[in-house]
């Protein structure tokens, strides 16, 4: 069911849209340039959805320059609601909205983390010059040998609490 189309003098098949409405595709067909008849599926999806006189006036009141997105967006939201009935593209739209405030709260805790960890820093090269390595500790052997702990008895008698 070839006809001689109205593009280029060559001969073409009518659109996506005329072949699945079986009528035929006329020179200034608003649904041609949006749905070519290599896709035929994406007019299907939409006309099941919208209906093709809905399409067709939402067409044609948008300028040229807008159609391809509006195309693009009805075939989207057919898509999504021919999965999810009830919701269609909300339920996406919700769902990427809850995974963008996940993902904007785990960035703000990992930016406060950041800078925690910048201000450690900081006070860290501050203190630089009293590190433990500066620090001298005595040994053990040194503070026993300063302190005498030793019981004294009654009789006077000492005993000493460390044997170093």
């Amino acid at each position: 069911m070839r006809q001689k189309g109205h593009r280029h003098g060559r001969t073409v098949s009518p659109c996506a849209g005329c072949k699945l409405l079986r009528r035929k595709c006329v020179k200034d067909c608003v649904f041609a340039p949006y749905f070519p008849a290599k896709e035929p599926y994406k007019f299907a999806i939409v006309h099941k959805i919208f209906g093709a006189s809905n399409v067709n006036k939402m067409l044609q009141e948008l300028s040229e320059n807008h159609r391809s997105d509006a195309v693009n967006s009805m075939v989207y939201e057919a898509n999504a609601r021919v999965q999810d009935p009830v919701y269609g593209c909300v339920r996406t739209i919700s769902s990427l909205h809850r995974q963008l405030e996940t993902l904007q709260t785990q960035l703000a805790f990992a930016q406060a983390e950041l800078n925690h960890i910048r201000t450690l820093h900081r006070i860290d090269t501050k203190l630089q010059p009293y590190t433990a390595s500066t620090v001298t500790f005595p040994s053990n052997k040194d503070f026993y040998s300063d302190v005498d702990m030793a019981f004294v008895y009654e009789d006077g008698a000492r005993d000493s609490l460390w044997s170093c």
